[in-house]
Order: structure tokens, then sequence, then C-alpha cells
């Protein structure tokens, strides 16, 4: 990353790709995630060079074992003391015991797979542990493999020495990889869980913005599909005419038209075949019945996809750069918000409405784009200048959430690896233990020393981490790209690390806090607020006539009642207070229909309130002035001119 610009910041070259294009379906089926949480990589079976061996040597260990039950030579002949087909096994175990246990996880799969619940819990959680699981049945297998052939006999016959110690290491062996599933199972738990409860909204929501682009910059599909439904509904009518005519009235069996829903479900199967999401999936999905596969989706296609328009996926002879299509900054926002509107709006209209809207997408999804954006409702439509802040924003928030998930996913790569070497200390005192190299109180001895010298030189940092991973992963007051007031100072969130956060102020110096001291501190979040207040204070004289004073509040409430893509109806005009009993003091408190996460929208919405004000002060010839002064004069100059003061009189 270059340090000298922020991440934040319009780059007009990303390395970044255009994710799958949702798109829409309207039928329903028994399963709808049948094909979606089990990725292709995992359903194929792979053949490795181990693979190949271990599986030559199965077959190879099978027909040894069989020829020594069959052939007496090869039955009563031993080695070491032990018959020749229990070193077969040992060895057939040792060898293709991990081989065997794979094909145990594949069964297992086969019918989790048929079970619908089954497969929308589990199923990420055994692909993701099947290599830890296969150890854990391969050593399993092992050790009662040892057990079971070399006995207390041949204890006896090696003296005792040797098989103790053979076994302590199996042992040693499968506690290692049990607790080691143990720690991978928790972490990937713990990750998926934290993923799905901070990040599952604002991924749906980013993903429906970049279908509504793509949707209102292509075609109007469903004004398409509409035309071709009702030309084939004419011809099939005509050509049953033609039929009842010249033959005698018979229930025909020939084919019937094709309806939209059958388009619609080629599009679902060859976004099925994309590994893709469809749009009506997303629309069900939320965070009780998502699966961690399909969240694992959803969240590789924010993080590596940009917004784009539809005609990036069409074949464009005049555009040598494809990406010069995608939406890499705010410049191209705006450049696309101007394409949409020509593309979506009636030919001369200054508004998008909602039957534009529906010549594009289904009538509920047009209802539902439709209050996303500012100011947008059924009667007065959708501006130029809203469906630009849209896109603009759609695009930031796209921005910020991918580089969220970016820090996040290396944050917990970091706490992986430190808890690796967390677990790996603990395996080895286990297997000191198991051993006997060391007595318990030996360890008990050791390890306080070892705590001792830890506390003294580690202790602070120790607490400092502990304290960072509580805030990172538990409080998580805020993410990339959100608007933060800490002690005073508002700043934008540059970066998240797992120890410190990269801040922005207003200049756009960077300020790094370390995450334990943000941790003691109080924050203010402005993204994460609901719609939030403002208010305008101001004097007027106090001897200006209440007429005047009730024609203005009834000017102002009206000018914010009629802006209502910026300000709630209904604001309180109060007077606050008294002031050198000359002037009264008096708050209009209102309220935004956003939050100041863009602060710069903030004051332009209120300087035009306070413009509005302005004219309406002078309209009514409201003024504000000073207490008259005794002003004793001693020594005045001969005067120059004899023009006075413009408020001469008033003063009087």
């Amino acid at each position: 990353m270059n340090r000298t610009k922020s991440r934040l910041m319009n780059s007009q070259d990303q390395d970044q790709r255009s994710g799958p294009v949702l798109k829409d379906s309207e039928v329903e089926e028994e399963d709808p995630f049948s094909d979606e949480d089990l990725p292709e990589e995992y359903k194929k079976v792979k053949f490795s060079t181990l693979t190949v061996l271990q599986l030559v040597s199965l077959v190879s260990i099978i027909a040894l074992l069989v020829c020594s039950f069959i052939f007496i030579i090869l039955r009563e002949k031993r080695a070491f003391g032990l018959e020749l087909w229990k070193w077969e096994v040992m060895i057939m175990v040792l060898i293709c015991g991990r081989l065997v246990s794979g094909w145990g996880i594949r069964l297992v799969v086969f019918f989790i797979e048929r079970n619908f619940l089954l497969r929308k819990r589990a199923l990420y959680f055994v692909y993701g542990l099947r290599n830890s699981v296969q150890n854990c049945i391969w050593l399993s297998l092992l050790l009662i493999a040892w057990l079971c052939i070399f006995d207390k006999k041949v204890d006896k016959m090696t003296g005792g020495k040797v098989l103790p110690y053979v076994s302590s290491i199996w042992i040693c062996l499968l506690v290692g990889a049990y607790i080691w599933l143990l720690k991978t199972l928790v972490v990937k738990v713990l990750a998926m869980s934290f993923h799905v409860s901070t990040f599952f909204d604002r991924i749906q929501e980013s993903l429906f913005n970049q279908y509504v682009i793509e949707m209102w910059s292509g075609p109007p599909l469903v004004e398409i599909d509409q035309r071709e439904h009702k030309e084939e509904e004419k011809v099939m009518s005509e050509v049953l005419a033609d039929l009842k005519a010249s033959t005698p009235p018979k229930t025909p069996t020939a084919s019937t038209p094709r309806s939209s829903a059958f388009s619609m479900v080629i599009s679902e199967k060859e976004k099925e075949k994309e590994g893709g999401i469809t749009i009506d999936h997303l629309h069900r999905l939320n965070q009780k019945n998502i699966s961690a596969w399909n969240m694992k989706s959803l969240m590789n296609m924010v993080r590596k996809g940009v917004l784009s328009t539809l005609d990036e996926k069409l074949p464009q002879p005049n555009y040598e750069d494809e990406s010069a299509l995608q939406i890499t900054s705010e410049k191209k926002a705006k450049a696309a918000a101007k394409k949409i509107f020509n593309n979506v709006a009636k030919p001369g209209s200054k508004f998008i409405y909602l039957e534009d809207l529906m010549r594009f997408m289904r009538e509920d999804e047009a209802v539902k784009t439709m209050c996303l954006i500012e100011g947008g409702t059924e009667t007065s439509g959708i501006s130029k200048g809203a469906l630009k802040n849209w896109v603009v924003n759609a695009f930031r928030a796209q921005r910020a959430l991918a580089l969220s998930l970016n820090d996040t996913k290396t944050a917990v790569n970091k706490l992986h690896q430190m808890l690796n070497v967390l677990v790996a200390i603990i395996i080895l005192v286990i297997w000191l233990l198991i051993l006997r190299v060391a007595t318990m109180h030996f360890l008990v001895f050791l390890s306080s020393q070892i705590l001792l010298v830890v506390v003294v030189i580690l202790g602070n940092s120790a607490k400092t981490t502990f304290e960072a991973i509580i805030f990172l992963f538990v409080m998580h007051p805020f993410d990339v790209g959100d608007r933060v007031e800490i002690d005073g100072v508002q700043m934008i969130v540059e970066e998240m690390n797992i120890l410190t956060t990269v801040f922005l102020r207003y200049d756009n110096q960077k300020i790094i806090y370390p995450n334990s001291v943000l941790s003691m501190k109080p924050i203010s979040n402005y993204y994460r607020s609901p719609h939030m207040g403002d208010s305008v204070d101001f004097c007027i004289h106090i001897s200006t006539p209440m007429e005047k004073i009730s024609m203005m509040k009834e000017k102002i409430t009206m000018y914010i009642e009629n802006r209502s893509d910026h300000w709630y109806p209904a604001p309180m005009i109060v007077i606050r207070d008294v002031e050198d009993l000359n002037g009264i003091k008096w708050s209009v408190w209102l309220t935004h229909t956003m939050n100041h996460q863009d602060m710069g929208e903030r004051w332009a919405r209120r300087a035009l309130l306070v413009e509005e004000m302005v004219k309406t002060f002078k309209g009514l010839d409201i003024q504000y002035r000073m207490l008259p002064l005794d002003v004793n004069i001693r020594n005045l100059p001969p005067l120059s001119s004899s023009r006075a003061p413009s408020n001469w009189t008033a003063c009087a």
C-alpha cells in the first residue's frame, strides 16, 4: 500500500475485479440451496502422487495379507516373535490409514449432503476441519492397532523397554492432533460468527446496490420479456384459431407459450454454473439461515469486486480497456449515474418514476430501491442529483466494506498464528508429561519461573495484546470508513490492525491509536448513528412585532417541510433566552434524513437553510440592533463630510 495516499481516497487504477452479476429468479424450488453450499473443488476427487502410492500400497498389502492366510508357509512364518499378518496389518494402518480415514470422511459428507439442515450448518466445518479430522482418525486407528497387536506377551519378550515408549509416542501424537483439531474448530466458529454478526447486513446491502446498478445500466429486461410474452401469446392464439377453423374442436396438446418464468429458470441455472448467488437467494438470506459457505462467497464477492455497469458484460468494440467501465472512483460513479439516468428515465423527463423502474426489475424490488434513494417517492420520483449521490455513496460503502473485510481477515490470520504458538506450547508440555520426561512438580516449578520472567518482561505487552483483541473482535466499535469522534476530534477510520488503528483527521493527517488505549476511551460513531438532529441559532430585536415573528416561523417551517429530502417535518422553533434586554435568542431544532457520516453534505444542507432564513429576515425587515451607547466627546476635529450613518434615524 502506498503510505503517502489514503486507501479511502479516489484511485483510478485498483487491482480489483468485478464480482458475479446478481440475476433475478421467480422460481421457488423445494431446495433452493442444493447446489450452492458445496463448492465444485470439494466435489472432485483429487489423485496426488502420495494418494496413488498409498492406494497401490493398500492393494499390495491386502493381497499379501490374503496370501498369508491362504498359504501355510506364510501363515506359520514369524518375524521378531509375531505372525507375519500382524506386521502386515500394522504396516497397512501406518501407510494407508490416512487414505482410509479420508474415505470415511467422504462417506460422512455423503450422508450430511442428504440432510438439508445438516448440510446448511455442519458441512462447512466438516470440510474446513477435514485434514485435522483425518489425522485424528488415522492416529486413532494406528494406536488401536498397536495396542491390539503388540500385547503383553510381546512386551515381555522385548523386556518392557521399547513398547511403552512407542505407545507413549503414539498417544502424544493423538493428543496433539485432537488439541489442534479443537483449536481449529474454535477459531473457525468464532471467526464465522463474528463475520455474520458484524458484516452480513452491510454485505447484503452492498450486493443489492450492485444488482440495482447493473440492472439499470442494461436493457429493460422486464419490459422486453413482457413484450415477447404478449407476442408469443398473440401468435399462439392465431395458430389455435387457424387450427379450430380447419379441424374439429379438440383440446390442443401442443406446446404452450414460454412464460417469463422459463427464462428466469435458465438464468438461474446459468448463475449456479457460474458459482454466483442470485438476487432471490440474496433476499431470502438472513443472519440465522445463512450457511458458512454462502457467507464466505458473499465476503469474497465484496472483497474482490468493484461496482460496475452491465455494459462491461456485453461486447464493446469502442472500448479497448474493460476496466474503463468499472466504477473505481467517485468521478466514474458520477458518470455512471448520468448514464443510468438517461437509460432509465423517459426522454425529456427530469425524474425517474416507479413505472420507469418497473421496466428493469420487479415491482417489489423497484419499491425497495425507491425507498433506498434519498428523496425518492412514488409521486415525486428520483432526481438526477439524488441518483448521483446514491451511486457515489454506494461506491464509498462498497470500498469501505471491502477494506474492512480485508483488514479483518488479516487480523484473524494474525490471531490464528498467535494461537498456533500458544497451542504448540501446551502440546509440548502435555507431551513431556506423557513421556515422563518431566514430572508435574518440575513443570509447576519451571512454569512459575517462566511466568515470573514473562510477567516482568512481557507482562505489559501481553496485557496490551489481550485488550486489543477484546477491543477488535468483541467491542468492535467501528469499521473502515466510519466517521468517529475521539477526544473531541472527528476522524475517519483508515485502517484496522490487531494492535493499532489508523485514523485520518479532517486535514488528512494520519493518527495512529493503540487499540488498548481506544478500549478505555468513549468513541462516537456517526456511521452507526440513526438520523441525527441539528440546530440553527439566531437573535432578533426585542421590539420585533409578533405578527412578523409568526410569519417568520411559518416561512421557516414551510421551507423545511417542503425539503422532505433533507429534513423531517415539524421542526421546533423556540425562544432560548433574552440577551441584554434588547435581543431574543431563537433556535431552530430539526432532524436530518441522514446521520452525519457525510459531514460535507450536512453543512451543505444547513447552509441552504441559513440562506433561506436570511432571505426571510430581509423580506420581513427583521433586524437585530445593539443598545444605544452614551459617548462623551471632548475634542472633535472639523467634519469633512456631511453624510450621516444609514441607521441614524432608527437609533434616534
